[in-house]
């Protein structure tokens, strides 16, 4: 049978696009963090809607699974295949093309395959903002994007990857082909079929274009990094920098001190704005399409009322490009950092933003009394509740045996994290990593809903099969 449908996909796509052998499935079959090989039947490298329908429809015709696959970025072993080796995986890497970009509508049409800075790059030539900005965007793509409904830092301003998006192109579990790339902000018309697939992580069908939102390029930008005692005072600060600035406020960064510690410990060549050490830091970013003055003038008069009040112990506010990124470079190194120093325990999760600063007491305390001497390591998109809340070994404890304790240390997390509210995965999504979680935390009304739509769509279970649900 396998011979039989890999014939048939070499037909579809060429020969040089079905990879059967280990070394040419390799670079496909590994995550992100590098703790998990999947193994697969073959890899398929579609070049564009037609051949992924095709693709798809071979797979149900012969009850192949198959896993959707864009930049391979993700964190939650959603877009590697199990270890069964009976998946096929199904790249997008060669479907890159930006399609059209309409600068009046503010619309650009692009393939999934497309990375993130590839559209940025695109947006900017015709003086347009792609706001979507994460840490990965050079490795990305925008399928990736839209079905884990990525956030990043600008989601204060513009919203998630969901908001961004204003239409999709969908080959379903049977192999057709919805063509739903309307740039219409506007469109009544029934059931928003375009919210099914963005964050379904390819369970429910494979996105393969979309028609995204642009903005009229900032004129300028103004970024500051300020230092505070505790997160209660980030709070105090989000709310005086909205309301001084509004729309402007484009990102507001949390960080501790624990973050920038090691940042400093592991990239020393770095800046080092502050002569001594505080316990929380937020880098705020304004943008303005009037210019740099009015940009520089609003944060600079935020950041003085925040000292003024108390609420701000020191702060340093970028005098150039160079030096605002240069502060960036602080929040962007910190994964690496934490990656230097070694294996921990990571928590992508959301939090009502009111709640944040009580989170963050009541759950370092819980650790600490649990796990002596641990570290944590908590960042994030503070003005939308997303916080990266890490844990990592206390001084002498090898990281891989530490590692023994990550189901305890969620269990402790995530209770937590639903007794505040919130959610377990902010933009991760689930994938097969936090799946068995999901069934702790979603009601079975909720759960219910989600596994009919599944079977709807989906009743061979082909796609992406043991994610998510």
């Amino acid at each position: 049978m396998s011979e039989e449908f890999l014939s048939h996909c070499r037909h579809i796509v060429g020969e040089p696009f079905v990879l059967v052998t280990a070394a040419d499935m390799a670079p496909f079959l590994d995550d992100w963090r590098g703790r998990y090989t999947g193994k697969a039947l073959a890899v398929l490298r579609p070049a564009d809607t037609g051949q992924v329908a095709q693709l798809v429809k071979a797979c149900a015709h012969w009850r192949v699974p198959l896993v959707p696959q864009g930049g391979r970025t993700g964190l939650v072993l959603g877009s590697v295949p199990d270890d069964s080796g009976t998946a096929v995986v199904l790249s997008l890497s060669r479907m890159n093309r930006v399609r059209s970009i309409d600068a009046v509508n503010r619309t650009m049409t692009v393939d999934a395959g497309c990375i993130l800075q590839q559209v940025q790059d695109a947006a900017a030539l015709h003086d347009c903002l792609y706001p979507l900005s994460l840490a990965s965007e050079g490795s990305c793509t925008v399928g990736g994007n839209l079905s884990t409904n990525a956030g990043g830092t600008a989601v204060l301003r513009y919203g998630n990857a969901r908001e961004l998006c204003l239409g999709l192109e969908v080959v379903t579990p049977q192999g057709e082909v919805w063509s739903g790339l309307r740039g219409l902000r506007k469109d009544n018309t029934g059931y928003d079929l375009r919210d099914l697939f963005i964050g379904a992580e390819g369970t429910l069908g494979v996105i393969t274009g979309a028609v995204l939102k642009l903005y009229p390029l900032p004129k300028a930008t103004a970024t500051a990094l300020v230092a505070l005692a505790t997160p209660r005072d980030a709070l105090d600060l989000l709310t005086l920098a909205q309301d001084r600035c509004g729309a402007c406020l484009t990102a507001f960064e949390l960080m501790s001190d624990v973050c920038l510690g090691l940042v400093a410990t592991h990239f020393p060549d770095l800046p080092k704005p502050f002569s001594r050490p505080h316990g929380q830091y937020v880098l705020l970013e304004l943008s303005s399409c009037e210019s740099g003055e009015h940009a520089s003038g609003m944060l600079e008069q935020a950041v003085a009322v925040a000292l003024d009040r108390g609420v701000a112990r020191d702060a340093v506010v970028a005098m150039s490009a160079a030096q605002s990124r240069g502060l960036w470079d602080l929040r962007e190194h910190i994964s690496m950092a934490q990656a230097k120093a070694g294996k921990n325990i990571k928590h992508d999760i959301s939090l009502p933003i009111s709640r944040v600063a009580r989170f963050i007491a009541t759950t370092d305390a819980l650790l600490e009394r649990t796990f002596p001497g641990c570290l944590i390591v908590a960042f994030g998109h503070l003005g939308d509740g997303n916080l990266h809340y890490n844990v990592a070994p206390p001084a002498g404890v090898p990281h891989d045996a530490f590692l023994q304790f990550e189901p305890a240390v969620n269990r402790v997390v995530y209770e937590q994290v639903h007794a505040f509210g919130g959610s377990i995965s902010a933009e991760h999504g689930i994938g097969a990593l936090k799946r068995d979680e999901l069934s702790r935390y979603k009601s079975p009304v909720e759960l219910g809903m989600m596994r009919a739509i599944k079977a709807a769509l989906d009743p061979l279970d082909i796609m992406n099969p043991g994610k998510v649900l």
